[in-house]
């Protein structure tokens, strides 16, 4: 079943479920207590907030821009750093003052920790990578709720008929599935490599396949089982795709951290780290779907999606 996208901006609901707040008097939930007060003497502290290149970070670089504005800092943006290096580099030139990093690909690319060795669990990703931030002049903030991360995904009904539920499910009964994957899944512990290592997992087959086609390919039959993103807009809007539990915790955390200059955020004091920390709080893998279904499909402007992430859960008026 589809969900209609124009049904997405009026999804409050899904989000209002799971607002951090008190029951107001009328039954909802009262997110008053998330309002962003705003600092005049923060107005002194210019801050650039950064993001790579892609749906999901335009988004989250908006909302924490929009956030830290709200707190009264003047803030600007650079939301095109490209790659995870260009952005560090721009970080550490001070081309900008912080933006949105995956815990995951921090530990990887950054400090070159085997990717068998990255932590599944979000909040001991984030603290293995404090000392080595430090040392850059950089500090990461609490991780956020959500992770984007690989994930192993079917069609509903495929995943009914098989009666699986979880990655370890597939023991005994992946020799006769075709996995599908981008061309590098071969050598990724978050990946084929990784099932195969981790899981003991055998497939008749592996499919290379382009990122665009990776629910083709399950909709056309043309595999049994795909490698998806955790917060994949398609998997928000239908329920005809569902992904299975990382069960045995092997697959690397993809928390997002805000990463920034120690200097910047000196500067900005309390209010800086206050603010990104609140405004994470309701980032949950299914509003994170939501947000990027509502660019992604409805064809809203990220920072709209952002503006609308705020004022739906009070953080904004």
């Amino acid at each position: 079943m589809i969900r209609p996208a124009c049904l997405l901006a009026a999804l409050a609901l899904s989000f209002g479920l799971v607002a951090c707040g008190e029951t107001g008097d009328e039954g909802g939930l009262d997110t008053s207590a998330n309002r962003i007060e705003k600092d005049a003497d923060n107005g002194d502290v210019e801050i650039t907030i950064g993001s790579k290149n892609f749906t999901e970070q335009y988004i989250l670089g908006e909302i924490y821009a929009q956030a830290l504005a709200a707190a009264g800092y003047d803030v600007e943006t650079r939301l095109d750093l490209g790659s995870e290096t260009t952005a560090l580099r721009a970080l550490e030139r001070g081309e900008v003052d912080a933006y949105p990093e995956y815990a995951s690909t921090a530990l990887t690319s950054f400090f070159h920790l085997p990717a068998e060795e990255v932590p599944a669990d979000g909040a001991q990703a984030f603290a293995e990578t404090h000392d080595d931030f430090a040392r850059l002049g950089l500090i990461a903030f609490p991780p956020t709720p959500f992770s984007s991360a690989n994930a192993v995904g079917l069609l509903t009904e495929t995943a009914d008929e098989l009666n699986v539920t979880k990655v370890s499910d597939l023991e005994g009964i992946s020799r006769e599935q075709t996995l599908s994957g981008s061309p590098e899944c071969r050598r990724r512990i978050d990946c084929l490599l990784g099932l195969e290592r981790n899981y003991r997992l055998e497939f008749e087959r592996f499919e290379p396949v382009d990122i665009d086609r990776r629910y083709k390919v399950l909709a056309e039959g043309d595999a049994d089982l795909s490698i998806l993103f955790t917060t994949d807009a398609q998997l928000f809007v239908s329920d005809e795709f569902v992904i299975l539990e990382d069960d045995r915790e092997v697959l690397p955390a993809g928390n997002v951290l805000f990463v920034a200059r120690e200097v910047t955020a000196q500067e900005a004091g309390a209010d800086f780290g206050a603010t990104i920390e609140s405004v994470q709080e309701n980032l949950t893998l299914e509003t994170m779907q939501e947000l990027n279904a509502r660019v992604d499909v409805d064809r809203v402007q990220p920072a709209d999606v952002a503006e609308q992430y705020l004022k739906e859960f009070g953080y904004i008026g």
